[in-house]
Parts: structure tokens; C-alpha cells; sequence
């Protein structure tokens, strides 16, 4: 099974990071990327350039309004993601409480990634997606 494991921080908490030694930090955080690497469960790790270079869509209205970003509170915004295939959502807990957190203001949102053979099988925009997923090695 696929985990998000979604990283979320507090104004304070970020800007004590950004006062962080940038290569401790890459130490850090690259001990933990071998940990997961050597457990055979990292899909994917990135980190998110800073919201407020973002831009936002808004659906709310016909057509969409886009905007500069950061949308709402800046608590709503995450900073990063590891996409990791474990076999539970404990053990997607058990990796995010090893992960290096920097300090207080720091939380991590684990979500499930279904997968697509949990989709109606037969509609045909699943079968078109099934089809892509194998033509580039995704499934």
C-alpha cells in the first residue's frame, strides 16, 4: 500500500529552519532518506519551493480566477512529501515518527494513495489510465 506522508509547518517553525545550517539540514534528512531507501519503501521524496511563488486556481466560478498564491492560512500549506509503499498504515506511522521533524511546529498529514485497481475496472477512463500506467513501466 502507497502512504503520503505529508509535511506541514507553522510560520515560526519555518522560519527557525531557514535560520538552519542548509547542509546540517541535508545531512538530517539524508540519513533518513538512506533509512527508507534501505527498507525497500521510498516512491518518492520532494521538497516544495516556497508558497509564496504559488499560484492558485480558483473553481469557484465560471471560468476559474487565477490568482498569486499562498491560498488561505498559511497552515493549510505543506512544505513537502514521502511517497512511501509500506504493508500498513502503522508502519506508514512508524517511518513518520522516525522522521527528522527540526523542532516544535512541525506535523505530518499520512494519507493512503489508493490504488487504481480500486476503481471500477470497467469504465473506460480507467482502462485508458491502466493502459497509459503500463505503456510507461507504472504498473
Amino acid at each position: 500500500m502507497k502512504y503520503m506522508l505529508i509535511m506541514r509547518s507553522t510560520d515560526e517553525a519555518a522560519a527557525t529552519m531557514a535560520d538552519r545550517d542548509f547542509t546540517e539540514m541535508l545531512e538530517i534528512v539524508g540519513r533518513f532518506n538512506d533509512e527508507l531507501i534501505g527498507a525497500g519503501v521510498l516512491v518518492a521524496a520532494e521538497g516544495l519551493d516556497d508558497a509564496a511563488d504559488s499560484v492558485i486556481v480558483d473553481y469557484s466560478s465560471e471560468p476559474p480566477v487565477v490568482t498569486d498564491g499562498p491560498y488561505g492560512e498559511t497552515k493549510e500549506l505543506f512544505g513537502g512529501f514521502y511517497l512511501l509503499n509500506v504493508a500498513s498504515k502503522q508502519e506508514a506511522v512508524e517511518w513518520a515518527t522516525r522522521m527528522p521533524s527540526f523542532g516544535a511546529g512541525f506535523k505530518t498529514e499520512i494519507r493512503r494513495v489508493p490504488t487504481i485497481d480500486e476503481f471500477p475496472q470497467d469504465n473506460e477512463w480507467i482502462q485508458r489510465e491502466r493502459a497509459w500506467r503500463e505503456a510507461t513501466g507504472q504498473l
